[in-house]
């Protein structure tokens, strides 16, 4: 049994213990992925001793992975319906008195007969403008998706080579893409700001070295919050760079939490937002030496409620 699971440590503990000690164990338990199983695994784990002929132990795995995974998508959702409302009030009280700075300072700039003085009126309207900017950006593009038939993977060579082009350092950049994937109807220019945010952290992760990693695969009974989807696309994003610290990964989505000094912790947010605008998800999963985000959209935006 314990070459079913790759000789897991954690495992071979457990069977010592019950039989030494007589007890029952129940627990949630992690497998890591194997030859056969390429993912990792979350299993409901019951072991219990027994006296029937040579028998000692009786071990039952319930595979739990994809309710935990429903439960994480849940909580992102949740996350992130908090974090929108939240950056929507936070917006709207910063921009409605930078009109009125900065109106005071173009006002004030011309009043002012020495013009060496114009250079800290000038201050105070670039750091308003720039203010404003950063605002609409939490804000994000209003009005509802203008969709239209769109090529994935045409997306992502498009937001590549921009990538390309504002980083001089070469990547490996590896591409599995699925091609069989049809067009999918979606507002192309609010996709490419969602796979270009995600694609300038993995990159910026990387720091210059390391390969980035482009995956596309069909997933089919897949479910999004309440609604089951018959069949969506899974864009991977994976780089293999640090990873995203622990004491992190909990709150990557809300606005302005970032780990990189230079950066301004909207990028995520942003991308999430864009991507609920279509029915989808972003999720993830990190550890050093393996980042990946994956990017969920619903083939046809429109499914059944679930009941259970």
């Amino acid at each position: 049994m314990l070459r079913l699971v790759d000789d897991e440590p954690e495992m071979r503990d457990i069977l010592s213990r019950v039989m030494v000690t007589g007890d029952h164990y129940a627990n949630e338990m992690t497998l890591s992925p194997t030859e056969v199983h390429a993912h990792e695994r979350i299993v409901d784990c019951r072991v219990s001793p027994i006296a029937t002929n040579d028998a000692a132990i009786l071990v039952e795995f319930t595979d739990v992975t994809r309710r935990s995974q429903i439960s994480r998508e849940n909580a992102l959702l949740i996350q992130h319906g908090a974090g929108r409302q939240m950056i929507r009030q936070l917006a709207h009280e910063i921009k409605n008195p930078l009109g009125g700075i900065r109106g005071a300072a173009q006002l004030l700039e011309r009043q002012l007969d020495d013009r060496s003085l114009h250079e800290y009126t000038d201050v105070v309207i670039s750091e308003t403008d720039r203010l404003a900017s950063l605002v609409n950006t939490l804000l994000g593009p209003g009005g509802p998706p203008n969709k239209r038939p769109v090529n994935v993977h045409e997306l992502l060579e498009y937001v590549v080579k921009i990538v390309e082009a504002e980083d001089e350092r070469s990547l490996t950049i590896c591409r599995d893409y699925d091609p069989g994937l049809p067009d999918i109807d979606l507002d192309r220019d609010q996709m490419i700001q969602a796979f270009l945010n995600l694609i300038r952290n993995a990159v910026a992760a990387l720091d210059g070295q390391g390969t980035l990693t482009l995956r596309s695969r069909a997933a089919t009974n897949f479910t999004i919050g309440d609604i089951r989807h018959r069949v969506i696309a899974s864009v991977e994003i994976e780089d293999d760079g640090p990873g995203i610290p622990p004491d992190m990964q909990d709150s990557v989505f809300y606005p302005l939490i970032t780990s990189r000094p230079e950066g301004t912790g909207l990028g995520l947010p942003a991308a999430q937002e864009l991507l609920s605008r279509h029915g989808g998800l972003i999720e993830f999963e990190s550890r050093p030496g393996r980042t990946v985000f994956y990017v969920r959209i619903p083939l046809q935006q429109q499914g059944r409620y679930i009941h259970d």
